[in-house]
């Protein structure tokens, strides 16, 4: 593990309804490296037009050019796939990064029943091409 990894940890995240501000799920505590966290988020989460993911993470080390990709799969298959740049990071920093994500078209949008729990969202983290961190999260709609 390189010492960029080692010393960067994901601290908190948090998605809201862009439009309301409303958070519709949190996890307030660190993540480990290859984690896997169940999420359960209402189903009204499937009507925003848009959602807004804060993310609050350290690192220890700078950070050249930090960047996420994150992949939505749906019983194994990957169904879509999305690029974040963040840029430098500062050693020694912490830092929210808020990224927001349109929505499908609503008839383009699988139902609650179809999606919960058979959606893994697993996002990886780098620093240019080096992974970083990686953690999924299993989503249940309540």
């Amino acid at each position: 593990m390189s010492s960029v990894a080692e010393g960067f940890s994901i601290n908190w995240i948090k998605m809201k309804d862009y439009e309301t501000g409303t958070i519709l799920w949190e996890h307030q505590s660190a993540w480990d490296l290859d984690s896997l966290i169940e999420a359960h988020v209402p189903k009204s989460i499937l009507q925003c037009r848009a959602v807004s993911r804060e993310i609050n993470f350290s690192s220890k080390q700078a950070i050249q050019q930090f960047r996420l990709v994150q992949y939505v799969k749906l019983l194994g298959q990957l169904l879509e796939e999305w690029t974040f740049e963040f840029g430098f990071v500062i050693p020694g920093s912490e830092n929210n990064w808020e990224q927001v994500i349109d929505a499908a078209p609503p008839d383009e949008m699988l139902p609650a029943e179809v999606l919960s729990g058979n959606i893994i969202i697993e996002t990886c983290f780098y620093d240019d091409d080096e992974l970083i961190h990686r953690s999924s999260v299993k989503v249940f709609y309540d």
